[in-house]
């Protein structure tokens, strides 16, 4: 756990402002700017960057996963800046709940991968190296997305030890809770063995 110095009235001020850079459905945007039509009626219907790429559009499946990473770290950085560490994590935290449960979608966002990722990044840049290379190397290996990423954020509790950064394990432990909670139809794809592989169209 950090060490919680800033007041709570501005915490609460943080995890909003986390949460509205969160919030911003950039999949969603990318997909109809890019007259690819609305991302939730594909695929999975998740506005993400892995379903993204099932229109067959990579580099708007690149900038989803660069702007979702990008507007957790934004959310961090910006709350470090003003604030200090206890309000990096609250914001950051925040910004990958408002990614996965955004107010403008009825609560039905993303599942929070580059998410979880770019606030780590922008957080403890070594931890989040760790997880993006676990992540790359389930991916290659498996070549399953949703597997990847829960490997990614189970191994982030790891890490944290090796790393020496126990102040944000209570942060990487709810993170992957989350993980979990967002991957649930994923998981029960996987134990049936119906899980699809990166790139597959739905």
């Amino acid at each position: 756990m950090p060490t919680f110095d800033t007041a709570l009235p501005l915490l609460l001020i943080w995890a909003l402002t986390g949460y509205l850079f969160g919030s911003v459905p950039f999949g969603l945007l990318l997909t109809r700017m890019l007259g690819l039509g609305d991302i939730r009626a594909i695929g999975s219907g998740n506005i993400g960057a892995t379903n993204v790429l099932r229109t067959g559009n990579k580099g708007a499946a690149l900038a989803t996963l660069i702007l979702d990473g990008a507007k957790a770290a934004a959310a961090v950085l910006v709350a470090r800046a003003f604030a200090g560490e206890d309000a990096a994590q609250v914001a950051g935290l925040s910004a990958f709940v408002g990614h996965c449960f955004p107010v403008w979608l009825g609560f039905k966002g993303g599942k929070g991968v580059a998410t979880f990722l770019g606030l780590l990044l922008a957080l403890v840049f070594p931890l989040g190296l760790f997880c993006c290379l676990t992540w790359a190397a389930t991916a290659a290996l498996s070549r399953i997305s949703s597997l990847a990423a829960l490997m990614a954020a189970a191994l982030s509790t790891v890490w944290v030890f090796v790393l020496d950064r126990g102040d944000v394990f209570f942060l990487c432990a709810m993170l992957t809770l989350l993980v979990f909670f967002t991957h649930r139809a994923n998981i029960a794809r996987l134990r049936a063995g119906t899980e699809p592989q990166i790139g597959q169209k739905g």
